[in-house]
Order: C-alpha cells, then sequence, then structure tokens
C-alpha cells in the first residue's frame, strides 16, 4: 500500500509538469498564428468577383465608337487635303491648256503665213552673222521664259537637231514657234496625267471619309439606350463632296 501511494505521489507532478509543457507551447503556437500578418493580394490575383459581361459590353463599345470617332475626322481632314490637292491640279491644268492653246495660234498663224515668198536679202557673210544673233537672241529670249529646255538651247547654239542658223528670220520663226507649241503641249498633257490622278486620290478619301462617318453615327448611336433605326447614309459633321473628274481637253 505505501509504494503505490508513493509512486503515485512521484507520478501525478511528474504528469503536471509534462501537461504544463505542452499547453505552453501549444499557446505560443496560437499567438504566433494570430499575430502573423495577412500577405498583400497581388494586383494580378483574382478578387473573386463576377465581371458583367453588360459592363464590360458597354465600355468596348463606348471605345470603339471613341476610336471610329476619330478615325473618322482624320479621314474628313485627308478627304479635304485630297480636294484641295485636286484643285490645284485642276488650275494648273487649266494655265497649261491656255499656254498650249496661245502657242498653237501662234505657230499656226506663222504657217499660215509662210505662204508668202520668203524676203530676199544678200547671201554676205554679214547677213549670215545677222540670221545667227536673231536666231541665238530668240533662242534666249524662248528659254528664258520657259519655252525652251537647256538641252534645245544648247541644240540651237551647237546647230544640232537640225537648227541651222543660215536660214532667213522668218522660216527660223516658224521652227522655233512649233518647237515651243510642242513642249507646251508635252507640259499640258503631263498636268492632265497629274490632274487625273489627283482626282482619283480625291475620290478614294471622299468614300473613305464617308464610310468612316456613318460608321462613327452607326456606333454613337449604338450607345443610346433607346435608340431609333440608324438611317442608310448618314454624315457625321460637313459631309464630304464628291468630286466630279472633269476630262482633259483633247491636244
Amino acid at each position: 500500500m505505501e509504494s503505490v501511494v508513493y509512486q503515485f505521489l512521484i507520478e501525478v507532478p511528474r504528469a503536471a509538469a509534462i501537461w504544463s509543457v505542452l499547453l505552453v507551447l501549444a499557446l505560443g503556437v496560437l499567438t504566433a498564428l494570430v499575430a502573423r500578418p495577412e500577405p498583400a493580394r497581388r494586383d494580378n490575383e483574382p478578387t473573386g468577383q463576377v465581371e458583367d459581361p453588360v459592363a464590360t459590353a458597354a465600355a468596348d463599345l463606348r471605345r470603339y465608337a471613341g476610336e471610329v470617332a476619330v478615325a473618322a475626322t482624320g479621314a474628313a481632314q485627308n478627304a479635304r487635303r485630297r480636294r484641295d490637292a485636286w484643285r490645284a491640279a485642276q488650275a494648273e491644268l487649266d494655265r497649261a491648256w491656255a499656254g498650249y492653246d496661245e502657242a498653237e495660234s501662234a505657230a499656226r498663224r506663222l504657217t499660215s503665213g509662210a505662204a508668202l515668198p520668203t524676203p530676199r536679202t544678200p547671201r554676205t557673210p554679214a547677213e549670215y552673222a545677222a540670221r545667227e544673233r536673231w536666231l541665238h537672241h530668240a533662242a534666249m529670249a524662248a528659254h528664258w521664259r520657259g519655252d525652251l529646255s537647256a538641252r534645245q538651247l544648247s541644240d540651237v547654239l551647237a546647230r544640232r537637231a537640225g537648227w541651222d542658223p543660215r536660214r532667213h528670220p522668218a522660216e527660223q520663226e516658224i521652227v522655233l514657234a512649233r518647237v515651243v507649241r510642242d513642249g507646251r503641249l508635252a507640259v499640258y498633257r503631263a498636268a492632265a496625267e497629274r490632274e487625273r490622278d489627283a482626282w482619283r486620290a480625291a475620290e478614294l478619301a471622299a468614300e473613305a471619309a464617308r464610310a468612316l462617318s456613318a460608321e462613327a453615327y452607326a456606333a454613337g448611336e449604338r450607345l443610346r439606350p433607346n435608340r431609333l433605326p440608324a438611317p442608310h447614309r448618314v454624315g457625321v459633321g460637313r459631309p464630304a463632296v464628291r468630286l466630279r473628274w472633269r476630262p482633259a481637253r483633247v491636244g
């Protein structure tokens, strides 16, 4: 009996000490878990909230409408620039035609007067020198007016390409008038080609502006809650002017 009591008195404090140590450890672990801060959530981590598909579609539609409106504004500006370029090409074509018409009239007038006999002058060295001076002076004047190129003037001075300073000035004037007429005809044809290209570019730019304007209007209408059906072709702001190409005159 005494041994049992003795054993009880020894084991009970030992067990109590073990349970005390375990209780202290458990309390320490629990305190550490409670005191530890929650890790910060990254921006790219999902919040757990579900996006509203209607709001997302509305935001996409607003963004698309803004982009189309910007594109339509740029297309309208480009159409105006192309239209101004076409009008400038038209004015250049009119000037080229007037210059050619003037040169053609002068050449025709001189050619009709060629039926008259050429004035007879003494064929002396002084006469030939005077004819050459006249040709050089006339060619230089035509060059400064822009009717003869530098290459053509060089041919006159070097007696190339059929230029003969020994001819009478009346004959030389006819030849020079025809060369000037042909040069202005080439200028007119080049201006006509530029005018046609400018018209095509202006027409394409106008079509693009009209298409983007209609699309911008439709996108804006889709943003309205109670929208009416969009008209078939509606422009935003000032509509693009439809250009009409005027065919070049037949030379």
